[in-house]
């Protein structure tokens, strides 16, 4: 069955496409993603998962750099993989990343690693990602309020289709 990803009219650019209350980044395996037998090695997911939020801030218009240069970065506190099914040498994926709520100082995301089936349709997920960020000042690396303008970006991810809700806890 495929995913939202399939209703958007093309297939996703190199940096990725905004559709559906989720961020889809495509990729495909390379021989330096595997293990001696061509199976995607475990860590790599979270370089895939890292490189996706990266392009979905991009396509937000909020990149790192304009995060860092208010005095600000994100920072993980905490992640979780669920590892379903092995990608493999030369498959075509995506990365979908939903935002489930957003709270003062922080975002949890859900990051799904998804064999593609066709350009910008996801099929089977083989990785679950559970991923909470926190804001941080950069020069003393304690929690910061998230900026007015990333909230805006993150609002429109948080209505129901995306099913995710505001907070307001860190």
């Amino acid at each position: 069955m495929a995913e939202p990803a399939q209703a958007c009219a093309a297939p996703p650019p190199p940096e990725g496409v905004l559709c559906a209350g989720a961020h889809y980044f495509p990729l495909r395996v390379y021989f330096e993603d595997t293990d001696a037998g061509g199976v995607v090695y475990h860590a790599t997911y979270l370089r895939f998962a890292e490189r996706a939020r990266t392009e979905m801030l991009r396509a937000l218009g909020q990149p790192h750099a304009r995060l860092m240069a208010e005095g600000a970065v994100f920072v993980v506190r905490a992640l979780s993989v669920r590892y379903l099914r092995p990608a493999r040498l030369d498959d075509a994926l995506l990365v979908r990343t939903r935002v489930l709520r957003l709270g003062g100082a922080s975002v949890e995301l859900a990051q799904d690693v998804l064999r593609a089936e066709a350009p910008g349709a996801a099929g089977e997920t083989l990785a679950a990602l559970a991923v909470d960020l926190v804001c941080a000042d950069r020069a003393r690396g304690t929690p910061a309020r998230l900026p007015t303008a990333w909230r805006h970006a993150f609002a429109p991810f948080l209505g129901e289709a995306a099913g995710g809700k505001a907070g307001s806890g860190a």
